[in-house]
């Protein structure tokens, strides 16, 4: 399994905050990150770049995410490179042209994963390291949180006297 820092992704969405909240997220898992303003942007970074992924927002200026998954998916070089869509318009009228666009597209085309703003750092860095096979500090913390949590309950029900212990089936029964 490879590991982040020998992968490269680009982060393409018009908004700072989003821009920068996933570059911040995809950095501090350890991968080299870039970002672009607008699929124009993108496609001006893409050559000298040379990600293995990129994430992509839906609605932008100049070119949408939709006409850059097009132009990619011209090329050789780009016909496979792994696309997630990142998006808040999926639902609604701003995105509506965008997402007519989107669902036109055949099969081949489309990008591998949809997610909504707002999304999980978790979520995104787990998505991304299953498409890249990429070991990830989520998985593993994840696992050892959920198991750690399991053994503090454990131990301080075994410890709890039965009056308590009444008290909070009581409020777990509510």
């Amino acid at each position: 399994m490879a590991h982040a820092s020998s992968k490269k992704i680009l982060v393409v969405d018009d908004e700072p905050d989003v821009r920068n909240f996933l570059e911040a997220c995809l950095k501090d898992e350890g991968y080299h990150v870039d970002t672009a303003v607008d699929g124009l942007d993108a496609l001006e970074k893409i050559n000298g770049f040379e990600p293995d992924l990129m994430t992509l927002d839906m609605v932008m200026p100049r070119m949408s995410g939709v006409k850059l998954i097009r132009e990619l998916r011209k090329t050789q070089k780009w016909a496979d490179l792994p696309i997630i869509v990142i998006t808040a318009h999926a639902h609604d009228e701003f995105g509506a042209e965008d997402i007519k666009e989107f669902n036109a597209l055949v099969s081949g085309l489309r990008p591998r994963i949809t997610m909504d703003k707002p999304i999980s750092p978790a979520n995104l860095i787990k998505t991304i390291g299953k498409i890249l096979e990429v070991e990830t500090s989520i998985d593993e913390a994840a696992g050892n949180i959920k198991e750690n949590e399991r053994e503090s309950i454990i131990r301080l029900l075994n410890e709890t006297d039965n009056d308590t212990l009444k008290k909070i089936r009581d409020l777990l029964n509510q």
